[in-house]
């Protein structure tokens, strides 16, 4: 349960107008804003109303009122959109120690069971995707795309990779780097990072771009993201930055980290040619990054049957699950992946 004073000298009396705040300095838009202020004060005041307290003080049952109350008068998507505005909430309230929990977390995990949060998006078979990737030339590019639809990362996650959260052979490219210690004993592997944030210096350069895992995660590479890397790891420039990203811009900003816009633009590029992309076009209609993972955490689900193996590499797991797959990662984490994973290079 969340409390009003919480672990630290955060304790703001209005905690939605104290996140809404926040999250105007992380440069949300004002339409993001406004949807987040119009559910956020919804909930508040069903709790208040209904429960008699304030969502500093709602626990999971509260919570679970509330998401039972949409029903009946809402579509099911509108529902899990909602219901992911308070888990944002919470969640961000937690982790600055405003609220020392988050009530949302399993009642949100139950309600994936039932509602999809995405009813409406493009469905892509994995013919077609391969069919998708088989299109694509440049090295850079094959590279990037190829990264996020066997890796499930988002778009910040992979342009904050560095040369070190590498480790696999790169055969006959004439580049060697040494992986990060915690890949000594994982080969074959790429590590995806926590701590990177916009602002924040790692590995001695200044972050544009946050990873949003809720712990380190450590994700297999197979032969198909191997032999996608190779070519751009051949042709890769040097690296302006000290971190040595995996990812460079190869345009004006020559040898400097990709950032996420490029990606989208390769992104954007590439799906308006194969028709998926239209300047208007909605997350059900458009490509983007951000469909790469929702694509390989469908297909992906699907095959395994196990959604904690998913939930691992996504990065978005509680610290017991997540301590389970990384004590097992080589026996379980591993062989379900390289068991189940789809082919998506022709």
């Amino acid at each position: 349960m969340a409390t009003e004073a919480g672990a630290s000298e955060v304790a703001p009396e209005d905690p939605i107008g104290y996140f809404l705040e926040e999250q105007e300095f992380h440069g949300k838009s004002e339409r993001t804003l406004e949807a987040y202020e119009r559910v956020l004060r919804r909930f508040e005041t069903f709790v208040e109303t209904e429960h008699d307290v304030s969502p500093a003080r709602a626990g999971r049952r509260e919570c679970m009122a509330w998401v039972h109350s949409l029903r009946g008068t809402l579509e099911t998507s509108t529902i899990a959109t909602y219901a992911s505005y308070v888990h944002r909430f919470y969640e961000y309230m937690t982790r600055v120690e405003a609220f020392d929990g988050n009530p949302m977390s399993l009642v949100m995990e139950e309600m994936g069971e039932s509602i999809e949060t995405n009813p409406t998006r493009r469905e892509i078979t994995v013919p077609e995707m391969r069919s998708f990737v088989g299109s694509i030339a440049h090295p850079l590019e094959r590279a990037v795309i190829v990264t996020l639809l066997k890796t499930g990362m988002r778009v910040g996650e992979l342009c904050n990779l560095d040369l070190q959260d590498c480790h696999f052979d790169t055969g006959r490219v004439d580049l060697e780097w040494t992986p990060r210690i915690q890949l000594e004993h994982r080969p074959r592997s790429l590590y995806v990072a926590d701590e990177p944030a916009v602002g924040t210096v790692v590995n001695g350069e200044e972050r544009t771009a946050s990873n949003k895992r809720k712990r380190p995660t450590v994700v297999p590479v197979d032969g198909e993201l191997q032999a996608a890397l190779e070519p751009w790891l051949a042709i890769r420039p040097d690296p302006v930055s000290p971190a040595d990203p995996l990812f460079l811009d190869t345009g004006d900003s020559w040898g400097e980290r990709l950032e996420p816009s490029d990606v989208r633009y390769i992104v954007e590029r590439h799906a308006r040619r194969e028709g998926w992309y239209r300047t208007g076009g909605g997350a059900s209609e458009n490509v983007t990054p951000h469909y790469f993972r929702h694509f390989f955490t469908t297909h992906l689900r699907d095959r395994t049957g196990d959604r904690g193996v998913v939930k691992y590499l996504r990065g978005d797991v509680a610290n017991d699950v997540i301590d389970t797959y990384t004590h097992d990662w080589g026996d379980q984490v591993r062989s379900v992946y390289e068991s189940n994973v789809y082919s998506i290079v022709p």
